[in-house]
């Protein structure tokens, strides 16, 4: 099985599932929940019959000086109010309105509040996290193959597939937020997160893999040595992620409702990207670093 041989056909997949979704986030904008904006999220449902429209819920948080209110409808019809931070004694003074306004109950769902303070916070600790975990995963590898020749190309090689996941995952999450909805919040961080262990789990794998080849067959060519490597970890990285993973969160995506919906599709897409990354895009890029194919790239030769 000449994986190896396809490389160039594997990064241009990558390229097509990652660009039209960065397009679309480009087109509509980073969607940062009260997770990372700071702010206030209220969602309600009415008594039958009982709703109130758009500009009664925008009158009623302007009569409580809360002008930067935006509503949205559900599919189950709940409304969910999205403003700046709302204090308890505030949220009780809005509900009253609205109970007055729609004259019957008023049921909350849901009442999330963040301070501007919090969410800066968590923006600073997210970047850091994901900093801190690429440097020491590089440290790692470097450490973990200084006997093997070039060993700080294994641990660039890893960071460019962690990189390649996490563009896979911003690109579905900009598809999922110009056809869905969807804004980025903690679970987006968490299956972020996630996805970045797996990956570098994955990679390590293949990497070790071709670390104990290199020590048998000194005498392969390289990319026959990493393609046999690919070969004998192929059929684990897979069986590993449907058996454990995948059918798992697909059932979530499937039947778990629409509150964990985008964070179990998430999760999925990342940690499919995770095992392919590891396989068609991590090894292909040692391979293609080895060889210096970017001399050929606009037609030059090797030698020249």
């Amino acid at each position: 099985m000449n994986i190896l041989g396809k490389r160039y056909y594997f990064f241009a997949l990558s390229l097509i599932l990652i660009v039209p979704g960065l397009v679309l986030l480009g087109i509509k904008g980073v969607p940062l929940s009260i997770d990372f904006t700071g702010g206030t999220l209220l969602e309600v449902s009415f008594a039958d019959g009982k709703t109130l429209d758009t500009a009664n819920i925008l009158s009623i948080y302007d009569d409580a000086q809360i002008g930067d209110a935006q509503v949205t409808t559900t599919e189950t019809g709940s409304l969910i109010i999205r403003s700046s931070f709302l204090t308890n004694e505030a949220r009780d003074v809005v509900l009253s309105s609205m109970k007055a306004a729609s004259g019957g109950d008023v049921t909350v769902i849901k009442f999330d509040s963040v301070g501007p303070s919090i969410g800066k916070q968590v923006t600073q600790r997210a970047a850091i996290a994901v900093t801190v975990s690429s440097l020491l995963v590089v440290l790692f590898i470097i450490w973990s193959f200084r006997k093997v020749e070039n060993a700080f190309r294994y641990g660039v090689c890893a960071i460019l597939a962690m990189i390649h996941d996490i563009a896979i995952i911003i690109s579905i999450t900009g598809i999922g937020t110009y056809f869905f909805g969807w804004e980025v919040d903690s679970l987006f961080l968490t299956a972020l997160l996630t996805v970045i262990g797996f990956s570098m789990q994955d990679t390590i794998v293949v990497f070790d893999r071709i670390r104990e080849n290199a020590n048998i067959l000194r005498r392969v060519e390289y990319e026959t040595l990493v393609n046999h490597s690919i070969v004998q970890t192929l059929q684990r990285s897979i069986n590993t992620q449907l058996m454990t993973v995948e059918f798992l969160l697909l059932a979530l995506a499937m039947f778990g409702g629409i509150t964990l919906r985008e964070f179990a599709i998430i999760l999925l897409v990342g940690l499919l990207s995770g095992t392919y990354s590891s396989i068609f895009v991590a090894a292909p890029i040692l391979v293609l670093w080895e060889k210096r194919e970017w001399t050929t790239w606009f037609g030059r030769s090797a030698n020249a």
